[in-house]
Protein backbone atom coordinates (compact mmCIF):
# COMPACT_ATOMS: atom_id res chain seq x y z
CA UNK A 1 0.00 0.00 0.00
CA UNK A 2 3.13 1.92 0.67
CA UNK A 3 4.32 1.86 -2.90
CA UNK A 4 3.54 5.59 -4.04
CA UNK A 5 4.98 6.80 -0.31
CA UNK A 6 7.96 8.74 -2.01
CA UNK A 7 5.85 10.14 -4.90
CA UNK A 8 3.10 11.43 -2.08
CA UNK A 9 6.14 12.55 -0.08
CA UNK A 10 7.52 14.91 -3.29
CA UNK A 11 3.92 16.17 -3.77
CA UNK A 12 3.83 16.73 0.20
CA UNK A 13 7.12 19.12 0.40
CA UNK A 14 6.38 20.68 -2.93
CA UNK A 15 3.21 22.17 -2.09
CA UNK A 16 4.62 23.23 1.58
CA UNK A 17 4.32 27.25 1.62
CA UNK A 18 8.03 28.63 2.10
CA UNK A 19 8.16 29.90 5.98
CA UNK A 20 10.00 33.47 6.37
CA UNK A 21 11.57 34.27 9.22
CA UNK A 22 14.16 36.96 9.65
CA UNK A 23 17.10 37.12 11.57
CA UNK A 24 18.98 40.68 11.98
CA UNK A 25 21.34 39.90 14.88
CA UNK A 26 25.01 40.41 13.55
CA UNK A 27 26.08 37.07 15.72
CA UNK A 28 23.90 34.98 14.35
CA UNK A 29 25.09 32.48 11.97
CA UNK A 30 22.26 32.32 9.41
CA UNK A 31 21.64 29.20 7.38
CA UNK A 32 18.94 30.41 6.01
CA UNK A 33 15.72 32.72 6.21
CA UNK A 34 14.11 29.45 8.18
CA UNK A 35 16.83 28.62 10.46
CA UNK A 36 20.06 30.11 12.12
CA UNK A 37 22.12 29.81 15.65
CA UNK A 38 24.57 31.51 17.69
CA UNK A 39 26.31 30.62 20.78
CA UNK A 40 25.31 32.92 23.83
CA UNK A 41 27.70 32.15 26.84
CA UNK A 42 26.66 28.81 27.86
CA UNK A 43 23.91 28.12 25.62
CA UNK A 44 23.19 27.55 21.93
CA UNK A 45 20.32 29.42 20.81
CA UNK A 46 18.85 28.08 18.02
CA UNK A 47 15.69 29.58 15.73
CA UNK A 48 14.10 27.02 13.11
CA UNK A 49 10.81 28.53 11.63
CA UNK A 50 8.77 29.75 14.44
CA UNK A 51 10.77 27.53 16.97
CA UNK A 52 13.32 29.04 19.33
CA UNK A 53 15.77 26.74 21.53
CA UNK A 54 18.39 27.42 24.24
CA UNK A 55 20.57 24.55 24.54
CA UNK A 56 22.56 24.29 27.31
CA UNK A 57 26.36 23.83 25.93
CA UNK A 58 26.81 21.29 28.38
CA UNK A 59 24.47 18.94 27.19
CA UNK A 60 26.42 19.27 23.87
CA UNK A 61 27.71 17.14 21.53
CA UNK A 62 24.36 15.24 21.53
CA UNK A 63 25.39 11.63 21.56
CA UNK A 64 22.08 9.81 21.44
CA UNK A 65 19.35 10.32 18.52
CA UNK A 66 16.63 9.85 17.22
CA UNK A 67 15.21 10.55 13.77
CA UNK A 68 11.70 10.88 12.87
CA UNK A 69 12.42 11.72 9.21
CA UNK A 70 14.34 9.61 6.59
CA UNK A 71 15.35 12.98 4.73
CA UNK A 72 17.35 14.24 7.73
CA UNK A 73 19.57 10.63 7.39
CA UNK A 74 21.72 12.32 5.13
CA UNK A 75 23.04 15.01 7.03
CA UNK A 76 24.03 11.86 9.53
CA UNK A 77 25.33 9.70 6.84
CA UNK A 78 27.27 12.68 4.71
CA UNK A 79 29.19 13.65 8.38
CA UNK A 80 29.42 9.72 9.42
CA UNK A 81 27.03 10.20 12.38
CA UNK A 82 25.42 7.10 11.83
CA UNK A 83 26.39 5.47 14.97
CA UNK A 84 24.75 8.97 17.25
CA UNK A 85 21.62 7.55 15.88
CA UNK A 86 19.72 4.93 18.47
CA UNK A 87 16.60 5.21 16.66
CA UNK A 88 14.60 5.37 13.63
CA UNK A 89 11.19 5.28 12.16
CA UNK A 90 10.30 3.84 9.26
CA UNK A 91 13.67 2.13 8.41
CA UNK A 92 12.12 0.73 5.34
CA UNK A 93 12.28 3.96 3.88
CA UNK A 94 15.90 4.44 4.85
CA UNK A 95 18.35 3.64 1.75
CA UNK A 96 21.79 4.05 3.77
CA UNK A 97 23.73 0.50 3.79
CA UNK A 98 25.26 1.36 7.26
CA UNK A 99 22.27 2.10 9.13
CA UNK A 100 20.66 -0.86 8.15
CA UNK A 101 23.51 -3.06 9.22
CA UNK A 102 23.29 -0.68 12.34
CA UNK A 103 19.72 -1.97 12.94
CA UNK A 104 20.58 -5.45 11.67
CA UNK A 105 23.13 -5.51 15.02
CA UNK A 106 20.22 -3.63 17.38
CA UNK A 107 22.28 -0.89 17.65
CA UNK A 108 19.73 1.05 15.95
CA UNK A 109 15.95 0.70 16.65
CA UNK A 110 12.83 1.05 15.07
CA UNK A 111 10.61 3.30 16.97
CA UNK A 112 7.41 3.15 14.59
CA UNK A 113 6.38 4.91 11.66
CA UNK A 114 3.77 8.30 10.70
CA UNK A 115 0.75 6.55 11.14
CA UNK A 116 1.95 4.91 15.01
CA UNK A 117 5.38 6.37 16.77
CA UNK A 118 6.40 3.63 19.50
CA UNK A 119 6.81 6.31 21.81
CA UNK A 120 6.75 3.63 24.88
CA UNK A 121 10.31 2.67 23.26
CA UNK A 122 10.97 6.12 22.54
CA UNK A 123 10.95 7.16 26.05
CA UNK A 124 12.27 3.73 27.20
CA UNK A 125 15.49 4.46 24.59
CA UNK A 126 16.21 8.16 26.63
CA UNK A 127 17.71 10.34 24.04
CA UNK A 128 19.47 12.70 24.11
CA UNK A 129 16.91 14.82 21.04
CA UNK A 130 15.16 13.76 18.45
CA UNK A 131 15.13 15.62 15.21
CA UNK A 132 11.78 15.70 13.17
CA UNK A 133 9.92 17.52 10.62
CA UNK A 134 7.24 19.13 12.53
CA UNK A 135 3.82 17.92 11.94
CA UNK A 136 1.08 19.77 13.68
CA UNK A 137 -1.15 16.72 13.67
CA UNK A 138 1.81 15.27 15.86
CA UNK A 139 1.48 17.67 18.85
CA UNK A 140 -0.08 15.50 21.33
CA UNK A 141 2.66 13.03 20.98
CA UNK A 142 5.70 16.04 20.49
CA UNK A 143 3.95 17.00 24.19
CA UNK A 144 3.70 13.94 25.46
CA UNK A 145 7.78 12.82 24.67
CA UNK A 146 8.83 16.61 26.30
CA UNK A 147 7.25 15.39 29.87
CA UNK A 148 10.02 12.86 29.70
CA UNK A 149 12.16 15.05 29.29
CA UNK A 150 13.29 14.35 26.01
CA UNK A 151 14.27 17.33 23.86
CA UNK A 152 12.79 17.77 20.31
CA UNK A 153 14.39 20.30 17.58
CA UNK A 154 12.28 20.61 14.62
CA UNK A 155 14.19 21.06 11.19
CA UNK A 156 12.05 21.23 8.27
CA UNK A 157 14.89 21.22 5.51
CA UNK A 158 11.84 20.34 2.89
CA UNK A 159 10.81 24.31 3.02
CA UNK A 160 13.76 24.92 1.55
CA UNK A 161 13.93 26.59 -1.91
CA UNK A 162 16.98 27.54 -2.53
CA UNK A 163 18.78 24.29 -2.97
CA UNK A 164 22.35 24.95 -1.05
CA UNK A 165 19.72 26.17 1.75
CA UNK A 166 19.08 22.38 2.40
CA UNK A 167 22.96 21.33 1.89
CA UNK A 168 23.85 24.18 4.54
CA UNK A 169 22.06 22.35 7.10
CA UNK A 170 24.96 20.28 7.49
CA UNK A 171 26.48 22.89 10.04
CA UNK A 172 23.42 23.20 12.34
CA UNK A 173 24.03 19.45 12.53
CA UNK A 174 27.93 19.66 13.21
CA UNK A 175 27.56 22.13 15.80
CA UNK A 176 24.91 20.28 17.58
CA UNK A 177 26.78 16.61 17.21
CA UNK A 178 30.52 17.77 18.22
CA UNK A 179 31.78 17.75 13.93
CA UNK A 180 31.30 21.92 13.18
CA UNK A 181 34.36 21.82 11.46
CA UNK A 182 34.00 18.87 9.42
CA UNK A 183 30.66 20.15 8.58
CA UNK A 184 31.70 23.72 7.84
CA UNK A 185 34.20 22.31 5.49
CA UNK A 186 32.26 19.21 3.67
CA UNK A 187 29.28 22.34 2.75
CA UNK A 188 31.98 24.45 1.30
CA UNK A 189 33.15 21.80 -1.10
CA UNK A 190 29.44 20.96 -2.04
CA UNK A 191 28.90 24.81 -2.61
CA UNK A 192 32.49 24.73 -4.34
CA UNK A 193 31.38 21.89 -6.84
CA UNK A 194 27.40 23.41 -6.82
CA UNK A 195 28.74 26.77 -8.22
CA UNK A 196 31.38 25.11 -10.80
CA UNK A 197 28.71 22.85 -12.29
CA UNK A 198 26.49 26.23 -12.86
CA UNK A 199 28.90 27.94 -14.57
CA UNK A 200 29.67 24.80 -16.44
CA UNK A 201 26.07 24.80 -17.76
CA UNK A 202 26.15 27.70 -18.87
CA UNK A 203 28.57 26.63 -22.04
CA UNK A 204 25.53 24.77 -23.53
CA UNK A 205 24.29 25.97 -26.80
CA UNK A 206 20.77 25.39 -26.13
CA UNK A 207 18.70 25.90 -23.30
CA UNK A 208 15.47 23.36 -23.68
CA UNK A 209 12.21 23.84 -22.41
CA UNK A 210 11.23 21.41 -19.06
CA UNK A 211 8.33 20.55 -17.26
CA UNK A 212 8.19 18.71 -14.48
CA UNK A 213 5.77 16.53 -11.91
CA UNK A 214 2.98 14.51 -13.18
CA UNK A 215 -1.07 14.30 -12.14
CA UNK A 216 -2.17 13.46 -8.75
CA UNK A 217 -6.09 13.20 -9.21
CA UNK A 218 -7.64 15.32 -11.31
CA UNK A 219 -4.86 17.87 -10.98
CA UNK A 220 -0.97 18.77 -12.02
CA UNK A 221 1.00 20.26 -8.92
CA UNK A 222 3.30 21.94 -11.35
CA UNK A 223 6.37 23.69 -9.42
CA UNK A 224 6.07 27.19 -8.99
CA UNK A 225 8.61 29.55 -10.64
CA UNK A 226 10.56 29.95 -7.32
CA UNK A 227 10.36 26.33 -5.63
CA UNK A 228 14.23 24.38 -4.94
CA UNK A 229 13.27 22.60 -8.21
CA UNK A 230 13.02 25.74 -10.72
CA UNK A 231 16.11 26.94 -9.51
CA UNK A 232 17.87 23.57 -10.30
CA UNK A 233 16.58 23.93 -13.87
CA UNK A 234 17.66 27.53 -13.76
CA UNK A 235 21.08 26.51 -12.91
CA UNK A 236 21.28 23.66 -15.09
CA UNK A 237 20.69 26.18 -18.00
CA UNK A 238 17.39 24.98 -18.85
CA UNK A 239 13.97 26.99 -19.32
CA UNK A 240 11.77 25.62 -17.08
CA UNK A 241 8.11 26.17 -18.30
CA UNK A 242 6.79 27.98 -15.30
CA UNK A 243 9.94 29.79 -14.61
CA UNK A 244 7.53 33.40 -14.95
CA UNK A 245 5.53 32.08 -11.69
CA UNK A 246 6.36 33.55 -8.76
CA UNK A 247 5.30 30.82 -6.34
CA UNK A 248 7.49 29.21 -3.94
CA UNK A 249 5.26 26.19 -3.79
CA UNK A 250 3.45 23.50 -6.34
CA UNK A 251 0.85 25.09 -8.45
CA UNK A 252 -2.30 23.13 -9.36
CA UNK A 253 -3.34 23.19 -12.70
CA UNK A 254 -5.35 21.13 -15.01
CA UNK A 255 -4.28 19.09 -17.51
CA UNK A 256 -5.71 21.54 -20.01
CA UNK A 257 -3.34 24.55 -18.85
CA UNK A 258 -0.28 21.82 -18.34
CA UNK A 259 -1.23 20.62 -22.02
CA UNK A 260 -1.28 23.82 -23.59
CA UNK A 261 1.84 25.77 -21.44
CA UNK A 262 4.36 21.93 -22.51
CA UNK A 263 3.56 22.54 -26.24
CA UNK A 264 7.60 23.07 -27.01
CA UNK A 265 9.03 20.95 -23.84
CA UNK A 266 11.87 18.75 -24.92
CA UNK A 267 12.49 17.43 -21.34
CA UNK A 268 9.58 15.93 -19.07
CA UNK A 269 11.62 15.50 -15.36
CA UNK A 270 10.70 14.14 -11.80
CA UNK A 271 7.85 11.96 -13.42
CA UNK A 272 7.52 10.32 -10.25
CA UNK A 273 9.13 6.81 -9.46
CA UNK A 274 8.03 4.89 -12.87
CA UNK A 275 9.96 2.58 -14.66
CA UNK A 276 8.14 2.46 -17.95
CA UNK A 277 6.48 4.98 -20.20
CA UNK A 278 3.15 2.63 -20.56
CA UNK A 279 2.86 3.38 -16.48
CA UNK A 280 1.94 7.04 -16.91
CA UNK A 281 -0.69 5.99 -19.37
CA UNK A 282 -2.78 3.53 -17.18
CA UNK A 283 -2.80 6.45 -14.59
CA UNK A 284 -3.74 9.02 -16.97
CA UNK A 285 -4.26 8.28 -21.18
CA UNK A 286 -4.59 11.94 -21.70
CA UNK A 287 -0.65 11.89 -21.51
CA UNK A 288 -0.26 10.35 -24.60
CA UNK A 289 -1.45 13.44 -26.34
CA UNK A 290 1.49 15.85 -25.31
CA UNK A 291 4.49 16.20 -27.92
CA UNK A 292 6.69 16.32 -25.01
CA UNK A 293 5.73 12.08 -23.85
CA UNK A 294 5.72 11.31 -27.67
CA UNK A 295 8.95 12.56 -28.70
CA UNK A 296 10.83 14.24 -25.85
CA UNK A 297 13.02 12.94 -22.65
CA UNK A 298 11.50 11.83 -19.63
CA UNK A 299 13.13 11.08 -16.57
CA UNK A 300 12.13 10.11 -13.24
CA UNK A 301 13.67 9.91 -9.65
CA UNK A 302 14.34 6.19 -9.28
CA UNK A 303 18.21 6.20 -9.61
CA UNK A 304 18.74 4.92 -6.60
CA UNK A 305 16.05 3.16 -5.58
CA UNK A 306 16.46 -0.28 -2.91
CA UNK A 307 13.00 -1.83 -2.14
CA UNK A 308 11.02 1.36 -0.58
CA UNK A 309 13.47 3.14 0.13
CA UNK A 310 14.76 6.21 -2.85
CA UNK A 311 17.81 8.05 -1.77
CA UNK A 312 17.18 11.00 -4.32
CA UNK A 313 14.83 12.02 -0.86
CA UNK A 314 17.85 11.15 1.23
CA UNK A 315 21.40 11.99 0.45
CA UNK A 316 19.87 13.92 -2.41
CA UNK A 317 18.56 16.32 0.45
CA UNK A 318 22.15 16.83 1.07
CA UNK A 319 24.04 16.50 -2.45
CA UNK A 320 22.39 19.38 -4.02
CA UNK A 321 25.86 19.50 -6.50
CA UNK A 322 24.86 15.62 -7.47
CA UNK A 323 21.50 16.56 -7.84
CA UNK A 324 22.44 19.47 -10.34
CA UNK A 325 25.51 17.64 -12.09
CA UNK A 326 22.17 14.93 -13.19
CA UNK A 327 20.22 18.22 -14.75
CA UNK A 328 23.14 19.41 -16.45
CA UNK A 329 24.02 15.64 -17.56
CA UNK A 330 20.14 15.57 -19.10
CA UNK A 331 19.99 18.96 -20.81
CA UNK A 332 23.71 19.51 -21.87
CA UNK A 333 24.96 15.99 -21.92
CA UNK A 334 28.27 17.16 -24.19
CA UNK A 335 29.44 18.95 -20.87
CA UNK A 336 29.28 15.56 -18.54
CA UNK A 337 30.61 12.98 -21.48
CA UNK A 338 31.64 10.71 -18.88
CA UNK A 339 29.17 11.24 -16.22
CA UNK A 340 26.50 8.79 -15.30
CA UNK A 341 23.44 9.91 -13.69
CA UNK A 342 23.37 9.28 -10.08
CA UNK A 343 19.76 10.08 -8.78
CA UNK A 344 17.78 10.23 -11.98
CA UNK A 345 16.75 7.69 -14.83
CA UNK A 346 15.53 7.80 -18.46
CA UNK A 347 12.03 6.61 -18.51
CA UNK A 348 11.91 3.59 -20.88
Amino acid sequence: MKRTFFAFLFLFLLLSCKQEAKFTINDWQKISENVAFKSDGDVVKLKSGKFNYSIPASKLPYKKVILLNASLVGYFTELGLEEKIIGISSPEYVYSEKIHQLISEGKIHNIGNEQKYNVEKIIALKPDVIFTNYIASFDNTYDLIRKNGIEIIFLDEYLEQNPLDKSKYLIVFGKLLGKEKEAEQRFKEIQKSYDSLRILAQKGNHKPVVLANEMYGNQWFLPGGKTNLATLILDANAAYLNAQNSDSKAVPLSFEEVFAKSQNAEFWVNVGNHQFKKELLQINPNYAKMNVFNNGKLYTVSGKEKAKSNDFFESGVVRADLILKDYIKIFHPELLPNYNLTYLKALK
